[in-house]
């Protein structure tokens, strides 16, 4: 069931890196900034044709035209205003067309149980699925929240603050909740922390580590192990528990809550 469930995991990665790589960015409504690389074309003057990127100061430098400040605009409002440029002393009714070949000025941070963790450049508005995608999938491993911090700038002498927005990704790579596809803002920092696990040794069908889900009893423990083996003495089950002590030795019940890190022993009846 572990592996199972491992595998659906990557299955749904791969199906949405191959939906979003194929899903072309809105150059029309990105909004232009820094270290964005932009292909401009003037219809029927090939010689304009122009590879430029954003300034730190946002600008580009286009022929004849000199530097166009870009900073803030979108592709469209780019067109336009070289349009306008080129109208008045250059070229009489000019046909622009702006194209971002690489975008670099919104960005996000991915963190945790990314299969690659960094930088994740964002293409106009994005969702969290996207920037997922982007990210290559989330590793068998990540934890069942996922958490975007934002930075909310606010107006008047209040100071910054930080909001924490909280997903639930099961509801998001499971079941397909769309109201769990949160959009994501330049700037945001993603952190997928890693699952805690339980350790189920002896007389199960399948001992190993599995992940901890919300409220994962002694029971449910032992069932994604595979159940007891017919030598299973049920009624000795054990825990060993690390605490602030040390290690202590707990004798639990079927319906008692599992901990991180918990090593649950399943000893062998000796009838």
């Amino acid at each position: 069931m572990r592996m199972r469930k491992k595998n659906i995991l990557f299955v749904i990665s791969i199906i949405l890196m191959c939906l979003y790589a194929v899903i072309p960015a809105d150059s029309k409504e990105y909004i232009i900034g820094e270290g964005d690389l932009l292909r401009i074309t003037v219809y029927d003057h090939p010689d304009l044709t122009t590879e430029t990127r954003v300034s730190g100061e946002g600008q580009i430098n286009f022929p004849l035209i000199g530097e166009v400040i870009v900073n803030g605009l979108t592709g469209q409002e780019i067109e336009k205003k070289i349009v306008q440029l080129l109208k008045d002393d250059y070229i009489k009714d000019p046909h622009v067309s702006v194209f971002i070949m690489e975008y670099k000025s919104k960005k996000v941070t991915v963190l945790g149980e990314f299969t690659k963790p960094g930088l994740v450049m964002l293409r106009g508005d994005s969702t969290l699925l996207e920037v997922i995608s982007n990210a290559g999938g989330i590793t068998p491993n990540a934890g069942e929240k996922l958490y975007i911090q934002r930075k909310i700038v606010k107006g008047g002498s209040d100071r910054n603050a930080d909001i924490t927005v909280v997903i639930d990704l099961k509801k998001l790579l499971e079941e397909g909740d769309i109201t769990a596809n949160a959009d994501v803002e330049d700037g945001d920092s993603i952190y997928v922390p890693r699952a805690s696990f339980v350790y189920v040794t002896g007389e199960v069908k399948s001992p190993g580590a599995y992940k901890i889900t919300e409220n994962l009893t002694v029971l449910k423990a032992i069932t994604l192990a595979g159940g007891l083996t017919q030598k299973a003495g049920q009624g000795k089950i054990k825990i060993v528990r690390k605490t602030d002590d040390g290690e202590v030795t707990i004798k639990v019940r079927m319906d008692d809550l599992v901990m991180p890190d918990d090593v649950l022993m399943v000893p062998e009846s000796i009838f």
